[in-house]
């Protein structure tokens, strides 16, 4: 069977570092649906509430059935991937993304919008496991850290793409086919995956040596590949765990996953995902008067979120991962502050509303380059091969449930506690995880996964 699956690539004649980058494009397609199926609720919820008359409560529970749908989908697909292979749980999730968004766009009722969209998030939490973990394990050292950040930059695409689909079909309140559209996508997603192979990290693990060498060769474009693939079944031999879910408590393992834990939860308590779900809301309430204005000035975030985006896969393995980190965070914490003051001393109006757009800019900026690619990047780089699937699919389900706490909260702590102590409480989070990446986050630039599995088992710390 396996076999038969790689010889579609194995008689193709990219090769090398060509193959890497195309291999790497379509595997992140499921960024990009990630991306767009979570950011295109911002547009459509104004007229979906409308439509179906939904209270707050409903509102959220519209907005966070993705969220639900996501951590079950992270729970199930890093094991799946360590049993089934990545691939072929990356071409199940194609499939799911297709379903999910043509049951969104005919939903008859809130209760059937609400479960299309939990469906949709089971794809978005087996995308958010499996994609990162695929392009890590195709990737050479060198070019790891862009390579997997395309998987973030496709996510922002997707978002931008949504926030632009909003905008066009707001004229005539279309949130139907802005939920619909992401079929498109998806099938460009499934077949690209059809046609790409196997991880050879996955196969090595699995016995199929002989498979892993041939599309080892091919995508490194070397005839003679037997070093990395010896350091590949190096590193398994030294490697205690058994891929079972009591490995992910091993001492020598404890201290990646309170990392890949920490960093998922933090990604989501400094509020990143309250700007994308509820960014033109934030700004309606900032002073702008209409539902398109609110949506266009929201697309002009999303395009600062691609354009930072792409600046940090320019750094990333330039300048390491723990200086972006720091950095990017630290202007979290400036402009979530600002933010949350300027609600607090200004009534809505332009000038309010000017001081939002800057500062959601600035802050999504901020994310941009630091925990938004980051930590994507590094829970797919620093776990051991036999549970890498298992301990990344663990971090994304924290990461999803933290996202999915955030969302249900968001519009009821601004109803308690106002807009400007929502967002200074967003800051004091994120000063908290300035602390913890400074004291505990590792660099793993330029070092090979099996390298960085070493680290970890000479320095054993007490977590």
């Amino acid at each position: 069977m396996a076999l038969k699956e790689i010889a579609p690539v194995s008689d193709a004649r990219l090769r090398g570092a060509m193959f890497v980058y195309v291999a790497a494009v379509f595997a992140a397609l499921g960024g990009l649906l990630f991306g767009y199926d979570t950011g295109v609720i911002s547009g459509a919820l104004i007229f979906i509430k409308r439509e179906f008359g939904l209270t707050t409560a409903a509102e959220e529970i519209v907005v966070s059935g993705v969220l639900l749908g996501a951590t079950i989908g992270a729970i199930l697909g890093g094991k799946a991937a360590d049993l089934f292979g990545r691939r072929r749980v990356l071409l199940v999730t194609a499939t799911i993304f297709g379903v999910g968004a043509l049951a969104s766009a005919v939903a008859p009722s809130p209760a059937i919008l609400i479960a299309s969209r939990v469906v949709l998030g089971l794809a978005i939490g087996l995308a958010s496991t499996n994609v990162p973990v695929y392009l890590s394990e195709v990737a050479p050292a060198h070019v790891r850290g862009w390579v997997v950040s395309l998987f973030q930059l496709a996510v922002t695409v997707g978002i931008v793409v949504a926030y632009l689909t909003d905008y066009a079909f707001a004229g005539i309140e279309g949130w139907r086919w802005m939920l619909g559209l992401a079929v498109v996508p998806a099938l460009v997603f499934g077949t690209g995956m059809f046609f790409l192979p196997e991880t050879p990290r996955w196969l090595i693990r699995g016995g199929q040596h002989e498979i892993a060498h041939r599309v080892l060769v091919r995508i490194r474009g070397l005839a003679d590949v037997n070093a990395e693939i010896e350091e590949i079944r190096s590193s398994l031999a030294q490697q205690t765990e058994s891929g079972r879910w009591a490995d992910l408590l091993h001492r020598q393992v404890r201290p990646a996953l309170f990392v890949g834990l920490g960093l998922a939860v933090f990604q989501q308590i400094t509020g990143i995902n309250t700007v994308i779900y509820y960014a033109p809301k934030i700004l309606q309430a900032a002073g702008f008067d209409s539902a398109s204005g609110a949506i266009l000035a929201t697309v002009g975030v999303g395009v600062v979120n691609v354009g930072m985006t792409i600046l940090a896969m320019f750094l990333i393995d330039r300048a390491g991962r723990r200086p972006l980190l720091l950095v990017g965070i630290a202007g979290m914490i400036v402009t979530l502050t600002v933010l949350g003051l300027s609600f607090r001393i200004s009534n809505p109006s332009g000038h309010l509303a000017g001081i939002a757009v800057i500062c959601l800019m600035g802050y999504v900026a901020a994310f941009a380059i630091s925990l938004g690619p980051i930590f994507w990047l590094l829970i797919a780089e620093i776990y051991p091969l036999k549970i890498r699937g298992i301990a990344e699919g663990t971090a994304a389900t924290f990461n999803w449930g933290s996202n999915l706490i955030v969302s249900l909260t968001f519009l009821t702590l601004v109803e308690k506690l106002g807009a400007s102590s929502t967002f200074l409480l967003y800051a004091l989070a994120s000063v908290a995880s300035w602390l913890f990446a400074y004291y505990l986050v590792p660099e793993t630039k330029g070092r090979t996964l099996e390298q960085i599995e070493a680290f970890w088992r000479a320095r054993p710390r007490r977590v």
